[in-house]
């Protein structure tokens, strides 16, 4: 039996790119009834085994181990996040990035911070904000690569850090995603709107996952931008091993299950004090702390 890649999904079919195919030889697919009644589904990235209907269509028979799975968005068997902020239009958020590295850490990934639109950033007082909060994030163990479509800037470190075979886009809409794919991948032709100004957030570009074979091999995958990640599948308890700063600390505090608000003997509230941990990355913490107890009380 045939082994393949579900490359794109869409309207209930499955795109599988048969081991050894170039990419555009794909078989539609369709899932056998039995993962619906096992409440399974086939994802973007899943390695599977499929078999050919008299039609020229395929059936996907049997799903290989995932390494990985993201319900938002939907993919499997992802190896590096690659989380996506612009510097302008709209502004660096670091509380959004914050949000968005708590998700990627307990999902278990690697993950490289890209920011985009440098060319915009004239004022370098910006430039140099923008510079320190790179600085600070590399400090904590995240790379970061600054990149510009316009003057095709920061693709080389980029390429260089892309050695996994499914690397996954993630962040806020709006930020150049779609443009930053096109031009690591000549002919590409990824629809990409203009910013609403009125709005000051992007339009949604994407609207189905699809992986995208890289030059050097292996694949990106262009996902729905979002601008809003909520805290229901992150329990309290798991919040501070989410900010890699405090989990060494939070092993020497004096109080197990410390939430590091309160209590006294806090190593992390000590670092804080010492300037050994950046008070934007407490203060996310604290309030993110606060909303998942928020969502916990209503639900």
């Amino acid at each position: 039996m045939p082994e393949g890649l579900i490359v794109k999904a869409l309207s209930g079919y499955y795109y599988v790119r048969p081991d050894g195919q170039q990419m555009t030889e794909v078989v539609q697919c369709r899932a056998r009834g039995i993962f619906k009644k096992r409440g399974e589904s086939p994802l973007v990235g899943d390695r599977v085994l499929f078999s050919m209907t008299d039609n020229g269509e395929g059936t996907v028979e049997e799903i290989k181990p995932r390494s990985s799975s993201l319900i938002r968005p939907p993919i499997a068997n992802v190896g590096l996040v690659l989380l996506t902020f612009s510097v302008l239009e709209p502004d660096f958020n670091l509380q959004l990035l914050d949000k968005f590295l708590v998700h990627i850490e307990h999902a278990g990934l690697e993950v490289v911070i890209v920011l985009t639109k440098w060319d915009l950033l004239e004022d370098a007082a910006k430039q140099d904000e923008v510079e320190a909060s790179a600085a600070l994030y590399r400090s904590i163990g995240y790379p970061v690569v600054i990149t510009s479509s316009k003057q095709k800037s920061g693709y080389e470190a980029l390429f260089e850090l892309l050695s996994h075979e499914i690397s996954v886009f993630a962040g806020q809409s709006g930020v150049g995603k779609s443009s930053l794919l096109n031009t690591m991948i000549p002919g590409a032709m990824l629809e990409t709107n203009m910013i609403s100004h009125r709005l000051g957030r992007g339009k949604h570009t994407t609207r189905h996952v699809e992986l995208l074979e890289l030059p050097r091999g292996g694949y990106i995958a262009d996902t729905p931008g979002f601008s809003q990640l909520d805290f229901l599948e992150l329990g309290v308890e798991q919040l501070s091993d989410c900010f890699r700063e405090f989990k060494a600390l939070s092993e020497q505090c004096k109080f197990r299950g410390c939430t590091h608000t309160h209590e006294p003997g806090c190593q992390v509230k000590e670092a804080l004090e010492a300037g050994d941990i950046a008070a934007s990355r407490y203060e996310h913490y604290a309030l993110f702390l606060e909303e998942m107890k928020e969502k916990k009380r209503r639900y």
